[in-house]
């Protein structure tokens, strides 16, 4: 079993997750791209043409039996090797392909993808994220005495950034900050770090407005001591912005109170245009009866005119319905319980490429 993946830490670690529950002989094939295809989005197609090849890690004989892969540059090179070892080598991904929907062996699907039925799509009711304990205690060793003094209740404010459609701004920060201020009533303090993706006039907002007693962490790189995990473990309740579905389950599966802040969405006719097609040619949302025009979709998608639709407002949707969380603006509520967890029977799925069963 090879895990092909790239930079993107929550992605990696659903596909790490997933080996780990297999147990199966495993190698890492760590992937680094072009610069022009770091941040840009390359045609999908089963290649290596936007890889940095001499940084990566090698790709060659003998193949292995099985690739778990996640996003779109990955997932090219999980397809590209399928290819070389002549269709043998079986590919399971987490989340949406981009395209060749059919081709792949196994879809693991999380809610936020609008993916229509198929034998091989695997609907999952939340993310494949886990907290891990042995980090949440190494983390809460380095920061319990730093935010020891800090008032109680304490909550970590987790930020993200923007990702298309949504929009994350100076403007939208002060908005946020409002929105907080009702739900944590001024009670307590408050710990906000942001992310890589968090804009300058997104953490420049922030800082202007922090409460008194409260403290701003700034996420770089080469930051030392990330606060990250010793606050899944020492915080009283959590607001985290929708843009991170990782966040959101891994605070969501420490059952503590949790408070969601969904960013708006970018108003214009291409993103107004690219919803009503997913409305029209795709499935609900969490699967059931497809549109009249599906078939026409699937022929759009195949052809790679448009893409199945991400709306992270399912997982919202998924978390505050079941009782796991609420918006930001209302009042926290104890979290009912810790959330439900897929794994079992997305390792069942996988084996049963091999056996099937």
């Amino acid at each position: 079993m090879w895990l092909v993946i790239g930079d993107k830490l929550g992605d990696n670690a659903q596909v790490e997750i997933v080996a780990d529950a297999l147990g199966w002989p495993v190698e890492r094939k760590v992937l680094r791209f072009l610069p022009q295809y770091q941040t840009g989005k390359p045609p999908f197609k089963p290649s290596l043409y936007h890889i940095d090849r001499a940084a990566s890690a090698p790709l060659e004989p003998p193949w292995p039996d099985l690739v778990l892969t996640v996003g779109r540059r990955p997932s090219m090179a999980a397809m590209w090797i399928k290819q070389q070892a002549g269709g043998r080598t079986r590919v399971a991904i987490v989340g949406r392909p981009r395209r060749m929907l059919r081709d792949f062996d196994l879809v693991l699907a999380t809610p936020q993808y609008r993916l229509p039925d198929r034998g091989n799509v695997l609907r999952l009711d939340l993310p494949l994220m886990r907290i891990d304990p042995a980090k949440i205690e190494a983390g809460v060793a380095v920061w319990r005495e730093r935010l020891a003094l800090m008032a109680r209740p304490l909550t970590a404010v987790l930020v993200g950034g923007p990702t298309k459609p949504f929009v994350f701004d100076g403007a939208v920060a002060r908005a946020f900050l409002v929105a907080m201020g009702e739900t944590t009533r001024g009670e307590g303090s408050l710990f906000i770090t942001t992310s890589r993706r968090t804009p300058a006039d997104v953490v420049a907002a922030l800082e202007a407005g922090l409460p008194a007693g409260s403290r701003l962490f700034r996420w770089s790189a080469d930051a030392p001591d990330n606060p990250y995990q010793g606050l899944l473990g020492l915080a009283d309740r959590f607001v985290v912005t929708g843009d991170s579905v990782s966040m959101l389950v891994e605070v969501a599966r420490t059952g503590k109170p949790l408070a969601i802040f969904p960013l708006p969405v970018a108003r214009g006719l291409w993103s107004n245009m690219k919803k009503k097609l997913a409305e029209t040619f795709q499935p609900p949302l969490g699967g059931g009866a497809a549109g009249a025009l599906s078939r026409f979709g699937d022929f759009l998608y195949d052809a790679g005119l448009i893409g199945y639709s991400r709306e992270f407002e399912a997982v919202h949707r998924a978390l505050i319905d079941r009782g796991f969380a609420v918006p930001l603006g209302r009042p926290f509520a104890p979290a009912h319980g810790q959330a439900p967890d897929d794994l079992p029977q997305v390792a069942a799925r996988v084996r049963a490429l091999f056996t099937g069963e």
